[in-house]
This record gives structure tokens, C-alpha cells and sequence, in this order.
């Protein structure tokens, strides 16, 4: 139990930069009520969300220096992670605030660039991302389009698709240290803000990105050293990107270990409980590696539909 909790954690815990995006056109919304973040669910209008946090987002808007840009959908992130209480919203922005100024500065201006290239034409180019990541040159052997793919929903939601078997870590943090591939995750973690933002900006529903963790193929607890930098960018992501995450699917757990469900919920902080979806997904069970969920078109719509059937 205690390694398959392990396998779990950290295959949820797990975030890397995209390799794939479908066109960023607005799409055709439909409302799920599974809860994205606290503050909203799936679906849900941005203006609407925005009229009901006004107060706490201006209050928010205070606390911005005036060389630094975050739109109304970056501030309304922060007020939906503490309800009414601007004070709350206003220490958490602070402390991202903090981060973008100083540590974090480079990943932030690597990512805003990188996007911002990525879709210069119109529609997205993934090189200039994955080349711009901290430390591509090295980890970008071992994190490949095999074992990571964001994608996206008809709706307009990031399906980000990760199968950890396909990531060698020990070999990774043999020549990586834990900080370099934390910094890795963190950039990736911010390129799916800038696009979820955007694209919650531009067709009017709040984007949420929804984690698809396929445990296919594991057969071992991670690497030590990669756990701690798993741990170490997913502890920041609630502070430095809130309300950003949407349900978080363990897809593929063995028959003879989906019994343990029920045990295995509980392990996990409870605004992660919230939004865990245990189910199988045969498509995606099906495929040797992962890399045609970002070269099928077919494939790629029937995985997102099986996503989406799949949610409560």
C-alpha cells in the first residue's frame, strides 16, 4: 500500500511543460459540475465568476506593483482561493508576487516568452516552449512527448496527460539535481496558467486544467530524488497558481489494486480529495506510449470525449 500510495502521489503530484496543444480557438462550452477549484465549477461563466469576486479582485489590483502585469483572471484566482476573506488572498498574492520578483523571475519571463512565440502564428508551435524550458537541455531527454502530452477538451479545459512509466527518473536525477527539475516543473506550471488564463479571458469560461495520471506500465516507486522535487513544485502550486487545478484522474490502476480505493482517498490533502477520480480509460490504456494524443487528430478527440465521459 504504502508504494502504490507512493506510485499515486507521484504521478499526481507529477507536472511537465506541454508538448502539445490543439487549436486555441474558443470552443463550444457545456457545464460539468464537477468542481474545478474551490470557488467555481467546470464551466462556469468568467464574468459571472468575476462579478461575485469583484470586491476581493479590486481590493487584489491594490497590491500589484506598477511594473508588474496580472490581469483580472490571475487576481480572480487568488480571490476564489480564500471566499470573501481579501486579506487571505491578498498574503498568498503577496507571496507569488515575491517569487515572480525574484526566484522565480527567470521561469516566469522564460514562459511568457516562450508562449508568446509559441503562438505567433496563430496557432501553437510547442518547439519554442520545450526549448525555453530551464534546463531543456538535459531533461528534455528524459520527460518526452512519450510520457507527458497536454491536450485539450472540446470544452476548452487542459487535459495535461502524464504515464510515468515512461520516465526513467533515476536516470534523470542521476545527472539533474532536485532543484533543476523543480524549476523544470514550475516553468511548466506557469505556461499552463498563461494559456488557461487567456483562454479564460477570451471565450468567457473559466479554464481549469485537468490532470489524467496514467499508472500504466509502473511497476516501481520513483526515485527518492524525484519525489522530493515533485514534493518540493507541487507545495508551492497552491500559493503561487490557485485555483487553477481541475479534477485529478488516477487512470489505469491495476484490477487486483482498484479494491484499495476506498484506503487510498484519505492519503491525500484534502483539497486533492476533492477533486480525485479513480476510473479505467481504455483508449489511453491502449496505446504503447502516449505521443499520438498529439499527433492523431481521431485519436486525440476520442481520448479528450473519454475524458470527459469519465467525469462525475
Amino acid at each position: 500500500m504504502t508504494m502504490l500510495r507512493s506510485l499515486v502521489v507521484a504521478s499526481a503530484l507529477l507536472a511537465a511543460p506541454v508538448s502539445s496543444f490543439v487549436s486555441t480557438n474558443a470552443p463550444k462550452a457545456r457545464t460539468t459540475h464537477l468542481n474545478a477549484a474551490s470557488g467555481y465549477k467546470i464551466g462556469a461563466k468568467t464574468h459571472g465568476v468575476l462579478i461575485n469576486n469583484r470586491y476581493v479582485v479590486d481590493e487584489l489590483t491594490k497590491v500589484v506593483p506598477d511594473d508588474m502585469e496580472m490581469s483580472e483572471i490571475d487576481l480572480l484566482r487568488f480571490a476564489l482561493a480564500h471566499p470573501g476573506d481579501e486579506r487571505a488572498a491578498q498574503k498568498t498574492l503577496k507571496k507569488a508576487i515575491g517569487w515572480r520578483q525574484t526566484t522565480g523571475k527567470h521561469i516566469v519571463e522564460a514562459a511568457r516568452e516562450a508562449v508568446a512565440k509559441a503562438t505567433a502564428n496563430g496557432g501553437w508551435d510547442n518547439d519554442p516552449v520545450r526549448d525555453a524550458a530551464p534546463h531543456a537541455d538535459v531533461i528534455n531527454k528524459f520527460i518526452t512527448p512519450r510520457a507527458v502530452i497536454t491536450t485539450t477538451t472540446e470544452d476548452g479545459d487542459l487535459v495535461y496527460v502524464i504515464r510515468a512509466s515512461q520516465i526513467d527518473d533515476k536516470k534523470m536525477m542521476d545527472v539533474c539535481s532536485v532543484g533543476q527539475v523543480c524549476d523544470f516543473f514550475l516553468y511548466a506550471k506557469e505556461v499552463h496558467n498563461i494559456i488557461a488564463n487567456q483562454r479564460s479571458a477570451r471565450t468567457g469560461r473559466m479554464c481549469s486544467v485537468i490532470f489524467a495520471n496514467d499508472i500504466s506500465g509502473v511497476r516501481k516507486p520513483p526515485d527518492k530524488r524525484f519525489s522530493q522535487a515533485l514534493t518540493s513544485s507541487s507545495d508551492q502550486y497552491e500559493s503561487l497558481y490557485p485555483s487553477l487545478a481541475g479534477p485529478t484522474m488516477i487512470l489505469n490502476l491495476p484490477l487486483i489494486l482498484q479494491a484499495f480505493v476506498g484506503l487510498l482517498k484519505p492519503l491525500f490533502p484534502k483539497s486533492v480529495q476533492e477533486r480525485l477520480v479513480f476510473k479505467r480509460a481504455p483508449i489511453l490504456a491502449s496505446l504503447k506510449d502516449i505521443t499520438p494524443l498529439g499527433t492523431d487528430p481521431m485519436l486525440q478527440n476520442r481520448f479528450v470525449r473519454e475524458v470527459k465521459g469519465l467525469l462525475p
